[in-house]
């Protein structure tokens, strides 16, 4: 039976034992920890949306009669299934203006669209493809956050997995026996790993003939004894208070190298065992690539429109709004977020059908993947060049309001047509944390390579277009005149 999970229930699930590392230590309780306790607190408040009664509609689809699941699990039959699961997105995305990556949303749209490739598993290994399927409806009756790790440790690239140094860099298959593998070895990047219930391991990365052993698809709690996370340094902690860093403090999802010791994963959880040519199928033959990366473009649709707001306010503190280039430069960044929006629609209006499913354009997606990348760097220069010292002509932290003297010469230096003096600080606290400050430039790494290096979306772009049309049309141009055709049309 579907259950609907609440902040505080997916918060005691964290609470399993997990081996999280942070500056040399192992975190007893991920939740109570000043590295991720408010971030862990921003996942559950996305499930108490998404639980409260008042956002049924919105937030949930019927499974069966009386049954009902979170829409990141839903399978859309029709474009206005599609539509009406976007604004459920939409809706989770705005409570952290996009800057949760890795939401559970994420993966959920992964695992929904292996499931919707079914028959593509089915014609691979039917064991597996009972797994998959078993596991779906486990993660959607449950309300799971998943994430995953589908890349592997950068060592030498220049090498195959099975041709590293250390064989078992990457995880790998070391053992198996009639309960399962066992699996060793490193794979990056998990995001959102430390406040996640679980993780589906696999590759997207192209594998080499004597890389069997690393061609695998499972998914397993991380509180698997065996199971290691490395995080990274925790901008959350760093940040100090909510008012200096309100994104860092409250939005920092982590990432992390993850480990496997020895661990045994049963055979009810594992996907594809040993098969390069699976670990590729299970994306690009099925609806998985297209439709998680059409809730990362949704994600990203709501996050531009956040820092095209910040832009505008800029514009309104500084007392510049009236400028005729401020409205250009504006007017621009209006276009660039109409242009995603508009990705979006038409990756929807030119959807089709793989069986009973209606899944997003793959083109439209891969076009969107291949100009964003681009795009979001420039935003955020835009938006420097419109702040100018704003950005940086702050107060050292909010406790510089606590002193009379301090606050007072703040009042007289902070000046603003639009704004008092605190909330114009307020303001430009935010806004740098959203474009320069170290959480900043992480995100603009991850906007840039979280669907692969560019040359990668340009890839699958130029696979997905429709060649044989453009190429008709020049075709038939060329056909309808000769060589000897010297006379004006008539």
């Amino acid at each position: 039976m579907a259950i609907l999970k609440t902040g505080d229930r997916h918060i005691s699930g964290l609470q399993d034992g997990r081996s999280i590392y942070i500056d040399g230590e192992r975190v007893p309780d991920v939740t109570a920890h000043r590295a991720f306790s408010n971030s862990i607190k921003s996942v559950a408040k996305l499930f108490d949306f998404a639980s409260a009664k008042e956002n049924q509609d919105l937030m949930t689809y019927q499974v069966v009669p009386g049954e009902r699941a979170n829409r990141i699990w839903q399978l859309p039959e029709t474009i206005n299934d599609l539509i009406d699961r976007r604004h459920a997105l939409e809706a989770w995305g705005a409570l952290h203006a996009g800057f949760l990556g890795r939401a559970p949303d994420h993966v959920a749209s992964c695992i929904a669209g292996l499931y919707m490739g079914l028959d593509v598993f089915e014609a691979y290994d039917r064991e597996r493809a009972t797994a998959l399927a078993d596991y779906y409806r486990y993660a959607r009756d449950r309300d799971l956050y998943l994430t995953y790790v589908i890349i592997n440790p950068q060592a030498d690239r220049s090498k195959s997995a099975a041709q590293q140094k250390d064989a078992f860099l990457t995880a790998g298959v070391v053992d198996q026996d009639m309960r399962g593998i066992t699996v060793r070895g490193a794979k990056m990047l998990a995001t959102g790993g430390i406040m996640a219930d679980e993780i589906f391991v696999t590759c997207i990365q192209p594998l080499q003939p004597g890389d069997e052993n690393y061609a695998l698809s499972f998914a397993i709690p991380l509180n698997t004894p065996g199971l290691t996370l490395l995080s990274r340094k925790s901008y959350e902690e760093a940040a100090g208070s909510v008012f200096d860093y309100p994104l860092a403090s409250r939005f920092d999802e982590n990432d992390a190298v993850i480990f496997f010791d020895d661990v045994q994963v049963p055979w009810d959880r594992v996907f594809v065992f040993k098969s390069i040519e699976m670990c590729q199928k299970q994306f690009f033959a099925t609806p998985a690539h297209v439709y998680q990366n059409y809730q990362a473009m949704i994600r990203l649709s709501v996050k531009v429109r956040f820092l095209i707001g910040l832009a505008r306010r800029i514009a309104e503190i500084n007392g510049v709004l009236g400028f005729p280039q401020v409205r250009e430069t504006l007017g621009q960044l209006a276009a660039e977020g109409g242009m995603i929006d508009a990705f979006v629609a038409a990756m929807e209006a030119k959807g089709s059908h793989n069986g009973r499913y209606y899944i997003p354009d793959r083109h439209t997606l891969y076009a969107a993947q291949t100009l964003t990348q681009q795009l979001y760097p420039k935003i955020l220069n835009t938006l420097r060049e419109l702040s100018g010292g704003g950005l940086i002509m702050l107060p050292s932290s909010v406790e510089d309001f606590r002193n009379p003297d301090i606050a007072s010469l703040i009042d007289r230096t902070q000046q603003s047509p639009a704004a008092t003096a605190p909330e114009k600080v307020k303001f430009y606290k935010l806004a740098w944390d959203a474009v320069g400050s170290e959480f900043a430039s992480r995100h603009h790494q991850y906007e840039m390579f979280y669907a692969g290096a560019n040359f990668v979306t340009k890839g699958h772009s130029f696979r997905s277009y429709n060649w044989e049309h453009a190429n008709t049309l020049v075709t038939n141009i060329l056909d309808s005149y000769e060589l000897d055709d010297r006379n004006r049309i008539p």
